[in-house]
């Protein structure tokens, strides 16, 4: 009679549980509150630190230039322009003596002049994920490892989207795609930099941002970019929630599997949608020439790395001209797999168009990176190296 008790309160234990996270859920009907909860932009970890001071994250004095972009409904987004380790260390003592005022007219720093003046240089455009500042967790590795590697001349620029950082505005889905464009209009048409010269690098929310960015180019524009490089990407929004936990821990809709409906109720009212899976098979279509790389890491317990697979299958099949596309079937006999051992593994998908166009499109699971540091990891790097250095098939 006396274990009663224990049971009678690990009941109301559990039924408060219970009734806290259905409020929980309830509150992500909210558009507002579902904003907060996906962008976190208002969450920083390095208050002691400031990006305007690049140097306190290790950087070299100038090797960093903060500057603004302007989009078209007038926000300000702060980015960061990372100069290569091996072009800076020619360009010492310029930059060392450069003049502090040149913040305020960034096209007038010698940075600028070398990213923009040099044809040889190339660029990568990096969209980060959720939370946070450019200059917050491996994000700063990630300009370190992408500057200091086998690509002689690669620059990198950074931007907060709205509402992150100094940025102003407040971040929503159409928003952040108006900033990524606006990011990459700036590449174009202010430091001249030709779109064969550009990558767009995206990590978790961004390779969201960096897929949609490229579509509208090649849609709307008819341009494409040199390639383009997923990392810990998702599908769409809807589906990642089904399996999410925030930091890798807090759950979001996974504790309603046992109950489909309310599972799929609310994910049908998720408002930030992010269709990324249909927006990569509409890039690869109506592409002539598309290098895409999609890169996860099999220990990232934020976003599976199963949804690595849907964007590969979903990019392989919109090469197909048939008017039913291709079957996971037939998509997983005709790739290219290759065991890696420790490493994981790879699928290569390679097509030769009638019009001569060629896409290539690879992926690449490793076992170990986790969801933030991979992007800081030689597969990577690699990935970009082999981009511009043409190497299609490695």
């Amino acid at each position: 009679m006396a274990i009663a008790p224990i049971f009678k309160k690990a009941y109301w234990s559990l039924a408060l549980i219970g009734g806290l996270y259905f409020v929980y859920v309830t509150l992500l009907l909210n558009g507002w509150i579902q904003r907060q909860a996906l962008y976190v932009h208002n969450l920083h970890t390095a208050w002691w630190q400031s990006p305007n001071k690049p140097e306190q994250f290790g950087f070299l004095k100038n090797q960093v230039r903060p500057f603004t972009v302007v989009t078209p409904d007038g926000e300000e987004l702060y980015a960061w322009h990372t100069l290569p380790l091996s072009i800076y260390i020619e360009n010492e003592d310029a930059l060392i003596r450069e003049s502090a005022s040149s913040k305020e007219d960034p096209q007038s720093s010698l940075a600028f002049k070398l990213l923009a003046k040099d044809p040889e240089s190339r660029l990568i455009i990096n969209f980060h994920g959720n939370a946070g500042t450019v200059a917050q967790g491996w994000r700063t590795d990630t300009y370190r490892a992408l500057t200091s590697g086998p690509v002689y001349k690669l620059h990198v620029v950074a931007v907060d989207y709205r509402g992150f950082g100094y940025s102003t505005g407040s971040p929503n889905e159409k928003g952040l795609i108006i900033d990524g464009i606006a990011t990459v209009k700036w590449a174009l048409d202010v430091a001249k930099i030709p779109s064969e010269r550009i990558v767009l690098l995206g990590q978790s929310l961004g390779t969201a941002v960096a897929t949609a960015v490229a579509e509208h180019f090649v849609v709307k524009e008819g341009l494409e970019f040199k390639g383009l490089v997923l990392v810990a990407g998702f599908s769409d929004l809807p589906t990642l929630l089904m399996t999410y936990a925030i930091g890798g821990v807090i759950p979001i809709l996974s504790p309603l599997k046992p109950y489909p409906g309310l599972q799929k109720f609310f994910a049908k009212r998720i408002q930030e949608t992010w269709f990324s899976a249909t927006r990569l098979a509409n890039l690869v279509r109506k592409s002539k020439n598309i290098n895409l790389r999609i890169v996860h890491s099999q220990n990232d317990f934020e976003i599976l790395w199963t949804h690595s697979d849907t964007l590969f299958s979903a990019a392989a099949n919109a090469t197909s001209t048939g008017e039913q596309g291709l079957t996971q079937k037939q998509i997983d006999s005709l790739k290219i797999h290759q065991d890696l051992g420790e490493s994981g593994f790879s699928n290569t998908w390679m097509t030769m168009q009638e019009d001569g166009g060629r896409k290539n499109i690879r992926q690449d699971v490793v076992r170990y990176g986790g969801h933030n540091r991979l992007v800081t990891y030689p597969v990577v790097v690699k990935a970009i190296a082999n981009i511009f250095r043409g190497e299609d098939s490695n």
